[in-house]
């Protein structure tokens, strides 16, 4: 019996908990207005202190202390799904035929960020200090959806703070910079449980879905990685940018609750289901563990300037998705005792972003500026869900910058075009996945202040 009642968790509820952000895989790249506007195309230019975050090795090229200010505003993506799901139908016994459309629920996510650089006057020495969420977002289902035993809410909310020190070489025109990430995320998730067989203990006919009652999971975690970049200008109107960020692993620790809302439900926490239904009710509670890898990400850069005014760059990022395998919960009460080490493949696969940006400089208050980039998905069609539908994706973005030598303002918009996901890997014996087709858009707005001192 308990060991159907992980099937049912593990291979139905926890995955969410790797899928609550989007970008490439759930990496959320917007991490500056200025590079923003520019399809985050900014690594080899990295000329303000959000270069902490694209490439530190941008702040070594920076003057006296230097403040950014920021905020960036994610409308979650509306998300439709049509076609099938193991709940679509009139449960317990018709359903997993039935085409249904369904809609995610609209939400909005604040990700502030600070960045703040300091040149020493003596040395070709600065020191700088982030804190961004490089992960967040959200993702949630009417609690009546046909995903409602896949997912109804789960959200990550995660800080990351990064201490730098950077070098300039001046014979060299180069700059080099390393730091630490020390990453914080709380991470929540909730969703009701079915079963594919009315007495779990002896699975046989009529299969179909049956209630069991409602899971939720609440942790933290935090871990510590590494970062460096280079940022070499050989010649006036060149740069060529390099940047490295490590694997972090966070480890999880939190709780889990169930509640068994019908007889069938209380048999899977290993109570007596003599109780008249629907009147049965029963609690099970647990301290929970896990590790989620963040992965690690490569940025090759170029920035040219043909002319005074004009700023033409290329990225090509690679983000090591492949290192999320697999994930695995542990759980110290005895009635989760038999959930424990049974690990739930993922198999992602590395995958590479291209971005496109450009600046141009209309007199010394203005700067117009214009991006594109486009995302290659790691979700394998076996593992698409509803928590993540994830697919290619084409960002368009522009923006604008406008201030003095004190300070600038940097605006900017973006439109994230999702590529239509088909998927086909509804499964009637773990009530999970879809055949169907997933459609996403998502849109954001920054702003950032800089202010030189």
């Amino acid at each position: 019996m308990r060991k159907w009642l992980w099937c049912v968790v593990m291979l139905c509820s926890l995955p969410g908990l790797r899928g609550v952000c989007h970008g490439a895989g759930f990496k959320v790249s917007e991490q500056g207005a200025k590079a923003m506007a520019m399809g985050n195309a900014f690594a080899a230019q990295a000329d303000d202190p959000s270069a902490l975050y694209f490439n530190p090795a941008g702040i070594a090229f920076l003057s006296g202390f230097q403040v950014n200010l920021g905020a960036l505003g994610i409308i979650v993506p509306q998300t439709e799904f049509r076609g099938t799901t193991p709940l679509s139908g009139t449960a317990p016994l018709d359903t997993g035929t039935t085409t249904a459309v369904e809609h995610s629920r609209r939400d909005i996510v604040i990700a502030p960020t600070l960045y703040a650089s300091y040149a020493l006057d003596t040395l070709p020495l600065c020191f700088g200090f982030g804190v961004n969420a490089i992960y967040p977002l959200s993702k949630s289902w009417s609690d009546s959806s046909v995903f409602r035993n896949q997912v109804q809410i789960a959200s990550i909310k995660p800080v990351n703070f990064q201490p730098t020190v950077a070098y300039r070489f001046d014979d060299l025109n180069l700059g080099v910079a390393a730091g630490i990430d020390v990453t914080y995320a709380v991470v929540s998730l909730q969703k009701s449980l079915y079963s594919p067989v009315v007495d779990p203990t002896a699975p046989a006919p009529p299969f179909g879905a049956y209630e069991l009652g409602s899971l939720g999971v609440d942790g933290t975690g935090t871990d510590v990685g590494y970062n460096f970049g280079l940022l070499w200008k050989p010649r006036s109107d060149l740069s060529l940018g390099l940047a490295y960020r490590s694997k972090i692993t966070l480890g999880i620790e939190g709780d889990a609750n169930y509640l068994a809302t019908t007889p069938t439900g209380m048999g899977a926490i290993g109570l007596a289901d003599s109780a008249v239904f629907p009147y049965t009710r029963a609690r099970a509670s647990s301290r929970a563990s896990a590790t989620i890898p963040l992965p690690d990400t490569l940025d090759v850069a170029v920035a040219w300037r043909p002319t005074r005014k004009l700023t033409l760059e290329f990225d090509a990022t690679r983000t090591g998705w492949s290192s999320f395998k697999r994930l695995e919960f542990h759980f110290d009460a005895p009635q989760f005792a038999a959930l424990n080490n049974q690990p739930d493949a993922r198999n992602w696969r590395d995958v590479w972003g291209y971005k496109f940006g450009a600046q141009y400089q209309v007199n010394p208050r203005l700067a117009l500026r214009a991006g594109y980039s486009f995302d290659e998905s790691p979700v394998p069609n076996e593992t698409v869900d509803p928590l993540l539908p994830d697919a290619d994706r084409h960002s368009f973005s522009v923006g604008a910058g406008i201030g003095n030598a004190l300070g600038t303002v940097d605006l900017a918009y973006m439109w994230v075009h999702f590529v239509d996901r088909t998927v086909h890997n509804q499964d009637m014996t773990t009530l999970r996945g879809a055949n169907g087709v997933f459609k996403s858009d998502a849109y954001l707005l920054a702003a950032n202040l800089n202010l030189k001192f």
